[in-house]
C-alpha cells in the first residue's frame, strides 16, 4: 500500500482534489488511471481509500469509499533535541525518529549549539514524507525552534528525563521508561549540554539517564532514545 497525505480531508469529505505536486506524482510517476484506488491519511488517525475520478496531472480528483480510524499509541513520546551542525544529519534523525514512532519532537537551541535556525517548512516535509512511508496515520507534532531555558521553564507532564555525558551516577533509560506512560527526553547538540543547563534540567525535574557505554552523537543518541521507548511500549 501506497500512502498519500491530506489533512483537510475529514469524515465530512466524500470527493477532494490532490495538490499539483501531489496529482503529478500519482499520474506521471504511478501512472495511475481513472478506477484506481488509493489511500490518504489526513495525520489525525484517519486512513481514506478512495478512487480516483480524474486522472489529470495537475487536478487529480477521487472519491473516498471508505475510512478507518486507527487508534493512538497509548503513550507520548516527546523528543527534545538541538539541531546537528549539519543538517542532513538532524533531517536523518526526524525521518527515523518518525518511522520508530515519535509523537512530538521540538528542536532546541542551547549554550554549546552550532546551529541556530533552522528552516521548519523543509523539516516537515520530512516528517511527512516519513509518515507515508511508514504508513503511519498521525502525524508526529514538529514544534517550533525554542530556546533551552524557555523550553526548560514550561510545564512539563509524564516522565522527564536528560542525556548528558557529563560524568555522574545515572540509570539506564531502558530502566526508567514505564509503558504505557508519556516520556520526555533531553538531548543536546554535539558539544553536550552545559553544566548550567544541566543542572537547570534537574531543578526542572528532568532525571539524568545513560543510553549506553559509549558516546554517541546527537542523532544517533536521539534514535537509541526513541527506540528505547517504543520498544519497552510494544513488548
Amino acid at each position: 500500500m501506497q500512502l498519500f497525505y491530506n489533512p483537510d480531508l475529514d469524515q465530512s469529505v466524500s470527493q477532494f482534489t490532490f495538490s499539483q505536486e501531489e496529482s503529478r506524482h500519482i499520474v506521471k510517476v504511478l501512472r495511475k488511471k481513472e478506477g484506481d484506488n488509493l489511500h490518504i491519511t489526513n495525520g489525525k488517525g484517519f486512513i481514506f481509500e478512495s478512487e480516483i475520478l480524474l486522472a489529470d496531472t495537475k487536478r487529480c480528483k477521487a472519491h473516498v469509499i471508505s475510512t478507518t480510524k486507527k487508534h493512538p499509541q497509548r503513550h507520548w513520546l516527546h523528543m527534545v533535541v538541538a539541531p546537528t551542525k549539519n543538517n542532513d544529519r538532524f533531517e536523518w534523525f526526524l525521518e527515523k525518529a518518525t518511522e520508530i514512532g515519535v509523537n512530538e519532537i521540538t528542536p532546541i537551541f542551547c549554550d554549546r549549539s552550532e546551529r541556530k535556525v533552522i528552516k521548519k517548512e523543509r523539516l516537515e516535509k520530512v516528517v511527512q514524507s516519513a509518515m507515508k512511508q511508514s504508513l503511519r496515520s498521525y502525524l508526529p507534532k514538529l514544534n517550533d525552534a525554542i530556546a533551552y531555558k524557555d523550553y526548560i521553564a514550561q510545564a512539563q507532564n509524564g516522565l522527564l528525563f536528560i542525556a548528558h555525558c557529563e560524568e555522574e551516577e545515572k540509570v539506564d533509560l531502558k530502566r526508567r521508561v514505564a509503558a504505557d506512560t508519556d516520556v520526555t527526553i533531553l538531548i543536546g547538540p554535539e558539544g553536550d549540554f552545559s553544566p548550567d543547563e544541566i543542572q537547570l534540567a534537574r531543578k526542572s525535574g528532568f532525571l539524568p539517564v545513560s543510553l549506553g557505554e559509549y558516546r554517541l552523537r546527537t542523532e544517533t543518541a536521539a534514535i537509541v532514545a526513541c527506540t528505547t521507548v517504543t520498544m519497552i511500549n510494544n513488548s
